[in-house]
């Protein structure tokens, strides 16, 4: 099955398959040469093509753009075993995509459940890092102080997923048009999310195994063995980082940000108000000029009430 039909590829993007290790693979969208690699880590339910608008952009910075699926996702390998999507597990995924990039000098972007994935590579400290950019995922501590009421009522879908069975069945009705549904549903602009790439993302659900595979990743937050001891959420992250957040999320309440700088020693944060939870997806001219500020050590623009980008100058501080 495609997923991604030839009418929405960027031609400057090319998807190639990287072995990891044990013939374990992953789907890796690519573009650019550069010195440094940025790896972005898409989240639930999506694809790499989340990615579409940023790749590019980031290669005309000079990186080498890696956007992989991740396990579980297109056609990356599909472990069916639930302890296959512990966090340990994923957070390995990430180091050895790295170690196969070639690259020593690494920007990690990350949205949902891969910025999951991305503040646990940090808190590790598992490779260095030169930057951290987050999208629309708080910091696992962050998340801890500010859980309450109006959080929990948010999370709900993280505790049905603890069923069996029954979440793969309400999702992959209609051949998974629930997930497309969810995208065009909580955007703030629906025009950036058509049908044809909303069925991008149910394409991708409705492959053999594929729901259960993104589900695990919940599962195994609650289930999961530990191969390691857990690191303490409060262990300060000493890597340059920027969180880009949508505001108008409706499975993340903004509270929850407000203490990341506690945690993190050198922090920046830029909200776009009006903006959904696929905050690169729908807003992604202001995110990539926010991401290009930020690497090349200039003031990171802010996102007006109005929708508009306020241009920056100077050097950040």
């Amino acid at each position: 099955m495609e997923i991604v039909p030839e009418s929405l590829r960027d031609p400057r993007i090319h998807t190639s398959v990287v072995d990891v290790a044990d013939s374990f693979t992953f789907e890796v969208d690519q573009c650019g040469d550069g010195d440094e690699v940025a790896l972005c880590l898409h989240g639930f339910p999506e694809h790499s093509f989340s990615w579409r608008y940023q790749l590019p952009a980031l290669a005309e910075l000079g990186f080498t753009a890696w956007a992989p699926n991740l396990r579980g996702y297109g056609a990356s390998s599909r472990p069916q075993d639930l302890q296959a999507y512990r966090l340990d597990e994923l957070v390995e995924d990430v180091a050895r995509l790295i170690e196969a990039s070639g690259k020593s000098k690494v920007t990690l972007i990350a949205h949902d459940w891969g910025a999951v994935i991305a503040w646990q590579f940090a808190l590790r400290q598992r490779l260095p890092l030169q930057r951290l950019i987050i999208c629309n995922v708080p910091h696992p501590q962050a998340m801890q102080d500010a859980f309450g009421w109006t959080q929990m009522r948010k999370s709900w879908y993280i505790f049905f997923f603890q069923l069996p069975w029954l979440p793969e069945y309400a999702l992959s009705r209609d051949n998974a048009q629930p997930i497309a549904d969810a995208f065009a549903n909580s955007a703030g602009d629906s025009a950036r999310f058509p049908p044809e790439v909303c069925d991008v993302f149910r394409r991708n659900a409705a492959q053999p195994g594929a729901l259960t595979a993104m589900i695990n990743y919940y599962r195994g937050l609650f289930r999961g063995r530990r191969s390691r001891p857990r690191t303490d959420p409060r262990t300060p992250i000493d890597v340059l980082t920027l969180m880009i957040w949508g505001e108008d999320d409706v499975a993340l309440d903004k509270s929850t940000t407000l203490t990341t700088g506690d945690y993190v020693t050198d922090f920046r944060i830029r909200y776009l108000p009006g903006v959904s939870h696929w905050v690169q997806q729908e807003q992604p001219e202001a995110v990539n000029a926010m991401i290009a500020a930020f690497v090349q050590g200039q003031e990171i623009p802010e996102y007006s009430e109005q929708g508009e980008l306020l241009p920056a100058e100077g050097a950040v501080p």
